[in-house]
């Protein structure tokens, strides 16, 4: 709910801060006055195009700022607002309302706050337009669209059509992702098997050497110790003799003169750790056991050694073999990754591709089957949808026309018009390419319209050459006050709604406008007296020309003021006796067709 809006440098107010009540506000102002930029500081907190013109002549940018309260509104809306705000990093200020703000500089640059951070005017958009809603001259036209009038149906049964429409959703999606597969194999599907031959002929080739994991490192490094196995043999031998002696080659195949005979280390250092540790001296008997965990150590060195020459081949018959293995690695890493583990995951990834490339007249049957199957569903679905909407259209019909009654159409009523292609029907057809495929909208397979017809067994027209702009006024208005019901919390902004309206349809739209206030925060321009009597709370934008500039300020007013400011609006009797009794009793009679309820 909105609770204040502050504007400077719009148009012609420098510098004003309106505040709101819940219930209804009405804005009134002789013409010029400035009501319009009031209208357009709102539109500019609902994300609307920024308009350098509007900048006050002379400044150098207008700035709105808007104060919103989410108290009323229910905890699944707030959960929503609260987590489109904080993705964008704003916060609730000390008040607990998000502060809303859009700035255009005369240049026609725009700036715009949610929450205290910069946002895009976009985001702005996606957070006020879910508390704020502005019915204007262009929401009027509006009405002629299909797209809004299907919605107004989604609303009235929102919570049995809106699950539905998911699924619907969904389900289309599938169905298109198979339909655009099919049409894809079909006109390419000479192109397709000669890649499926190609990625058929590599993964056969990867398969016929069939590699391990990192064996293109493994082999490099078994290559290279067979190139120098005399060397590594050598060194081996040397070093075990030099730990355990010469008699342990014996164990390890090589000869026993290999060692030339020499003492082992192990052996030497056994002795000494046996010297020191049987002295009497604690600090010798210390390096015996420092001496005892070197021997230990070597142990561990010679068993390493001992295998080590133990898995070497005996002959270099294998390296060839090793090379040739080493050659076929190669022209797969040359061909297909840089490695092993790249050359395994190119062949599982080809593989996958290959799953979907089979344009086998077998592959094509299925997926025209799994199509035939996703439309059966689909057109269910739609049908589901279909007939929920027709079960919300007869009860928004019955119901905007008992509106209509009372805002002086008394012999119109509202006919909602289906227009749909047989879905069933549609389903039970393959989808083969050059064949037309079901209507399945984004929305369902509904093409809705909105008729009014003027008297009982009146043949319904569209409403573009039905109503004028009055009557589409009427016809909005009646739509939001049987939509709005059930909800609570939000604002809606009425822009001379009662355009074209006068006498006892202006009172009958004041009424509307009170009733629709009861939960949600109504703010009204308007330029009839009786509907700015039932207001509970009346706004007038008045202007002052001095030095030929022109400024407009916005105030409330207080019961003397509203009476003088309706006299004014009933032809301007606010310096008469009789305008003032008539502002009076319209407004008494306002008060009384609520109080007495």
């Amino acid at each position: 709910m909105l609770s204040e809006i502050s504007i400077r440098d719009l148009g012609v107010i420098p510098d004003a801060v309106v505040e709101f009540s819940p219930g209804l506000t009405v804005l009134t102002g002789e013409t010029g006055a400035g009501k319009t930029m009031v209208v357009t500081s709102l539109k500019l907190l609902c994300g609307a195009r920024a308009d350098a013109g509007r900048v006050r002549t002379g400044a150098e940018k207008a700035v709105v700022e808007g104060r919103v309260g989410t108290e009323s509104l229910s905890a699944d809306e707030v959960a929503a607002i609260d987590a489109a705000v904080a993705e964008l990093g704003g916060e609730r200020d000390e008040n607990d309302e998000y502060l809303l703000a859009r700035q255009v500089s005369a240049k026609g640059r725009s700036k715009a706050w949610v929450g205290g951070r910069v946002a895009s005017a976009a985001a702005l958009a996606d957070v006020s337009t879910s508390l704020i809603a502005i019915h204007g001259q262009n929401d009027q036209l509006r009405l002629h669209n299909a797209d809004e009038q299907r919605a107004a149906i989604d609303r009235m049964d929102a919570e049995r059509i809106a699950p539905i429409l998911q699924t619907y959703r969904e389900q289309r999606s599938t169905w298109r992702s198979l339909v655009k597969e099919l049409e894809e194999k079909t006109s390419k599907r000479r192109e397709l098997a000669m890649r499926a031959d190609q990625l058929s002929f590599a993964v056969e080739e990867i398969d016929g050497v069939s590699p391990e994991p990192e064996e293109d490192v493994t082999l490099a490094a078994q290559i290279r110790r067979l190139q120098d196995l005399d060397g590594l043999r050598d060194a081996a031998v040397t070093a075990l003799a030099s730990i355990d002696g010469a008699s342990a080659l014996e164990t390890v195949g090589a000869s026993a003169s290999d060692g030339d005979g020499q003492e082992g280390a192990a052996e030497l250092l056994g002795a000494a750790a046996a010297e020191l540790g049987g002295t009497s001296d604690e600090e010798l008997r210390g390096f015996g056991e420092q001496l005892r965990a070197l021997t230990a150590e070597l142990s561990e060195v010679s068993a390493g050694l001992g295998s080590f020459l133990a898995s070497l081949p005996e002959e270099t018959d294998s390296l060839d073999a090793l090379m040739q293995r080493q050659a076929e690695i190669k022209n797969l890493t040359r061909k297909y990754a840089p490695d092993i583990a790249g050359v395994l995951a190119w062949r599982d990834k080809a593989e996958r591709k290959l799953a979907t490339l089979d344009v086998s007249g077998e592959a094509l049957d299925k997926l025209a089957a799994d199509i035939a199957a996703a439309e059966k569903k689909l057109a269910a679905t739609a049908a589901k949808l279909t007939k929920a909407r027709k079960a919300a259209a007869k009860r928004l019909e019955k119901a905007v026309t008992a509106e209509l009654r009372g805002l002086a159409m008394p012999h119109t009523s509202l006919v909602v018009a289906f227009h749909e292609q047989d879905a069933g029907k549609a389903a039970g057809k393959s989808a083969q390419a050059g064949q037309a495929k079901p209507n399945f909208g984004p929305a369902g397979a509904d093409d809705i319209e909105f008729l009014l017809s003027a008297h009982e067994g009146a043949t319904p027209r569209p409403l573009a050459s039905s109503a004028s702009g009055g009557e589409l006024s009427r016809i909005m208005l009646a739509l939001e006050v049987v939509l709005a019901q059930g909800q609570s919390g939000h604002t809606m902004v009425f822009d001379e709604v009662d355009a074209g309206v006068g006498g006892r349809a202006a009172v009958e739209i004041g009424k509307r406008l009170k009733a629709l206030a009861a939960n949600n925060q109504v703010i009204v321009v308007t330029h009839l007296p009786q509907v700015a009597a039932f207001a509970d709370t009346h706004l007038v934008v008045s202007k002052d020309a001095q030095s030929g500039a022109v400024s407009s300020e916005v105030r409330s007013l207080g019961d003397e003021e509203r009476i003088d400011e309706l006299a004014r609006m009933m032809a301007g009797l606010d310096d008469s006796d009789s305008g003032r009794a008539h502002a009076q009793d319209l407004l008494d009679q306002a008060r009384r067709a609520f109080t007495s309820k």
